[in-house]
Parts: structure tokens; C-alpha cells; sequence
């Protein structure tokens, strides 16, 4: 919501052309988009390792498997 209330400032010619720093580090900070639960996960790229890791907590071990280019591009 902020950021589409700061683009639509930008748009309309309300906000000055100049930034104070201490302006710019606040609307930096606030327009941080949230993290993503994914990257707290304690992902493991070695196979041998995550099985390991999975037997000593007693957690299963999910493996993501693809084949083929990363951008889908085949």
C-alpha cells in the first residue's frame, strides 16, 4: 500500500524532486518487501549430508528433483 502511495506521488508531481538521506534511508526500510518463510528453511544442496541431518532429527527428507534447463527453457 505504501508503495503504490509513493508511485502514485511520483506520478501526480506532489513529491519534490529532492530527498533528504534520512527520508530516503526510512521509505528504503519501510518498501523491504517481508521475508519469505522459504528462506528459513535449512535447505541442504548434498544429498548424503541432508539424509544424515533428516535420520539424526527424525525428519522426513524432502527432495526437489527436475530435469531439463532451471528457466524451463528445453
Amino acid at each position: 500500500m505504501k508503495l503504490l502511495l509513493f508511485t502514485l506521488t511520483l506520478l501526480t508531481g506532489l513529491a519534490s524532486a529532492e530527498i533528504s538521506p534520512e527520508d530516503f534511508q526510512r521509505l528504503h526500510r519501510e518498501l523491504q518487501p517481508p521475508a519469505e518463510t522459504w528462506t528459513t528453511v535449512p535447505w541442504q544442496s548434498s544429498l548424503i549430508p541432508a539424509q544424515q541431518l533428516a535420520l539424526k532429527e527424525k525428519k522426513p527428507l524432502f527432495i526437489w528433483a527436475m530435469d531439463g534447463h532451471p528457466l524451463g527453457c528445453t
